[in-house]
């Protein structure tokens, strides 16, 4: 493992603003540099590069972080080979550790996990060299050593506990809790993949944590996937998402398959912007990860039942991921083909005519619904539009909504302002030019952005005087670094600690807020000082709220000694300001 103190020193040795600017050409706006996002096709410039905070923001499409960070995503790389890169950069030696063994440093193991599945990885790889049968599978399926590369493919040889053979200690319980192995009711082990291709499933930092195995001869199941394990899960994890992101920013489109083999068979001839999701439909949260790299989804699945089945799901789970400057869109297959066989058997340009030609989501939600109806009758009708309102529902885009309550209008012959209605949907009218309105931000919001800004102050939050706010856990977790951290002076040393926490992306946000503020030194000193003032304010009179109900229900005789002190002192305070 890098130690944390290298990985501060690091930061505090590489600007930020000279590292972009390697990539991007940067231009002076106000204290910060801004350029047109990276990592997502704009016309005008929304990624924002502070000098003095060390970090990047994309107000577009919501890309954030360090230099580690930007490294990681605009180069493709995993977390390490990103620090090893800047350190290079910057003249360092990154010290070596010893993978030899397994290392407990983070907690659930996270980081031992990490160590054997790339251990596992390492050995299938190089199983797949040796074994002819395998070659001559990935030769007669068209793939060739570049692609096998490219995905990090392997093989998993036959027989029952070949991994022993890497990992002596079988009997580890962290072998099985990262799914490579299985135990039956008589407590003995095996390896779960065993004669299949094998292709490794890898997270936005490079961190492989799941693998997926195509059987080689007959067998079943064709295909089988890691379990979820405190690295993996489902839900959330897109295959070919790090190899495809390059694609990704020269096509604006993202392609989502059913399976691992139909990327890599689309990769192999040319089409590089498509990932696959991982034996589950598509879930909001994979709509949202993508739509936050690109501006267009569309779903390619098998032209079967099963694959519209599928497409109908995608489209169910989307819809509360949509913006208005999003779009989403179908590709329907002949029923015989998938991904793999289509590209195969047609060829890149036509596939890509495909894409270009994909069934817009509202023609596909209308045409389903309609199909579902009988628009020949009342009943049928009326059904559509039982059927439309919880997907309309779902839509928070008012631009679309509107267009498809027009739609179902002339499809079911009721008026748009009933369909609204029936829908409980609110009726869209222009709204007048708003005024010039800035609110002010919550107490713990504004509390939270001079922490940011000044990390050092987290030290001195009263904790126990925070209210119940969206902030007050990320006030917290910034209390607590900083008091065990507190070398951690700037906001880019603190943000590498916050990879993977359940704070992370509401920080990130409140950091963004920085970007557009002056920052006086003397001025938010100031400022922090009024608002703890203000918290302990707060503090005093829910404390005597509480006291006061408490004697008006049971008299002051009713309070014990310590609150009836409490209570006559805060009195006091209050009669004095009176």
């Amino acid at each position: 493992m890098i130690p944390d103190s290298f990985i501060q020193d690091l930061l505090a040795r590489v600007d930020i603003v000279d590292l972009v600017d390697g990539y991007v050409p940067l231009k002076k706006a106000g204290a910060n540099y801004a350029a047109c996002c990276p990592f997502h096709n704009e016309k005008s410039p929304s990624f924002t590069v502070s000098p003095t905070k060390q970090f990047y923001h994309c107000f577009g499409c919501g890309a954030h972080g360090t230099a580690i960070s930007f490294v990681m995503e605009y180069q493709g790389m995993g977390f390490v080979d990103a620090i090893k890169e800047l350190a290079s950069r910057a003249g360092m030696q990154v010290p070596e550790s010893d993978n030899r063994g397994f290392s407990d440093e983070k907690p659930g193991q996270t980081r031992t996990l990490i160590e054997i599945m790339a251990r596992a990885a390492q050995y299938y790889k190089d199983q797949l060299k040796r074994s002819p049968k395998a070659i001559e599978y990935c030769k007669k399926r068209g793939l060739t050593g570049e692609v096998a590369a490219r995905y990090g493919m392997g093989y998993a040889p036959d027989g029952w506990q070949n991994l022993q053979e890497i990992f002596p200690d079988y009997n580890a319980d962290e072998l099985k809790v990262a799914g490579l192995v299985i135990e039956n009711e008589a407590g003995r082990r095996y390896d779960r993949f065993r004669d299949r291709l094998m292709i490794p499933i890898i997270n936005q930092k490079g961190d492989i944590i799941a693998f997926g195995g195509r059987v080689i001869d007959q067998g079943e199941p064709k295909y089988l996937n890691s379990p979820e394990t405190p690295l993996f899960e489902k839900g959330r994890e897109l295959f070919g998402l790090p190899q495809a992101r390059q694609a990704l920013r020269e096509t604006d489109t993202a392609i989502v398959t059913e399976g691992y083999m139909d990327v890599i068979a689309l990769a192999q001839n040319g089409v590089g912007n498509a990932v696959a999701t991982l034996g589950t439909a598509t879930t909001a949260t994979h709509v949202s990860k993508l739509l936050k790299q690109v501006d267009r989804i569309v779903f390619c699945f098998d032209g079967d039942n099963a694959g519209r089945k599928a497409a109908w799901r995608a489209l169910e789970n989307s819809l509360e991921a949509l913006a208005d400057n999003k779009r989403l869109g179908f590709i329907f297959l002949p029923q015989e083909d998938d991904p793999d066989s289509y590209i195969r058997a047609h060829g890149k340009a036509e596939f890509d005519k495909l894409v270009v030609q994909a069934m817009p989501l509202s023609d596909f939600l209308l045409r389903e619904l309609a199909q579902r109806c009988d628009l020949t009758s009342s009943e049928g009708k009326a059904q559509l539009i039982y059927e439309a309102k919880p997907l309309l529902l779902k839509l928070p885009t008012p631009l679309l909504r509107l267009q498809l309550v027009k739609r179902l209008a002339e499809a079911s012959g009721f008026a748009q302002s009933e369909v609204e209605r029936l829908c409980e949907l609110k009726s869209y009218t222009p709204a007048a030019p708003a005024r010039a309105k800035r609110t002010a931000p919550s107490l713990t919001r504004n509390l939270l952005r001079l922490v940011l800004h000044k990390p050092k102050l987290a030290a001195q939050v009263p904790i126990d005087l925070l209210p119940d706010t969206p902030e007050r856990p990320a006030l917290v977790r910034l209390h607590e670094l900083v008091s065990t951290n507190p070398e951690a002076s700037t906001y880019a040393s603190l943000r590498e600690r916050l990879r993977g926490l359940p704070e992370e992306s509401l920080i990130e946000a409140a950091a963004a807020e920085l970007l557009g503020l002056p920052s006086d030194e003397a001025e938010s000193a100031a400022e922090f000082r009024d608002t703890l003032e203000k918290l302990q304010a707060g503090g005093q009179k829910k404390v005597f709220d509480e006291l006061q109900i408490k004697a008006q229900r049971l008299g002051v005789a009713g309070l014990t000694p310590e609150e009836k002190l409490a209570y006559i002192q805060l009195l006091a305070k209050r009669g004095n300001r009176g």
